[in-house]
């Protein structure tokens, strides 16, 4: 009975410790590795679309001129600024971001809209503080949003900017839905003259 009890107690002392690595292994190593990658990825979308707060210039100093754009543009960017941000025009936004079928993006913290081309979505993100944007589908608690910035990329050829004519649109719609002011990437208010720029 010796000789069969040791073995059987020597299998069930391995089958214990071998659950106990498993158990270590997902609740140590495994979360570590999420929140590893979470960051890696987090490190990279802020890299990847800095998104920059329209500033007033100061009172003292005259506006600068407008820069002519040279080169090729990375990202289109346009600002439209609520004229009196409080917990309705939230409620408006959020109405209008899900009637235009906008998705939220848990790790950049901007809605999605994906327009004519899914695979190069028009962005909706915070313009005070710039970037992040707080997930108003689901009733997230926040303060008043002041502002959004909207962003695409622009094509890589010019006969493919339906994507283009949308985020117009879209741009254009919600400064009229919010009586807001519409600034261009520079800054300046944007005219039609910016928009004939963005369709190219």
């Amino acid at each position: 009975m010796d000789t069969f009890s040791l073995p059987v107690l020597l299998a069930f002392a391995s089958l214990l410790l071998g659950i106990l690595a498993a158990a270590i292994f997902a609740y140590v190593v495994v979360p570590k590795r999420r929140r590893a990658k979470a960051k890696a990825e987090e490190a990279e979308a802020k890299t990847e679309a800095p998104v920059v707060a329209p500033t007033p210039p100061p009172a003292e100093e005259p506006p600068p001129a407008p820069a002519k754009r040279t080169g090729k543009v990375k990202q289109h960017s346009l600002f439209v600024i609520f004229n009196q941000p409080d917990v309705t025009t939230d409620e408006r936004l959020t109405e209008w971001l899900r009637g235009k079928g906008a998705h939220y993006d848990a790790i950049k913290k901007v809605f999605l809209i994906d327009g004519q081309q899914a695979s190069n979505p028009i962005t909706v993100a915070n313009a005070f503080p710039p970037g992040e944007m707080p997930d108003l589908l689901r009733g997230e608690t926040h303060e008043p949003i002041r502002g959004v910035s909207l962003l695409v990329k622009p094509p890589l050829h010019k006969r493919r900017n339906q994507q283009m004519h949308v985020y117009v649109e879209l741009a254009k719609e919600m400064n009229e839905t919010f009586s807001g002011k519409m600034l261009d990437a520079d800054k300046e208010p944007a005219t039609e003259s910016t928009y004939a720029q963005i369709l190219g």
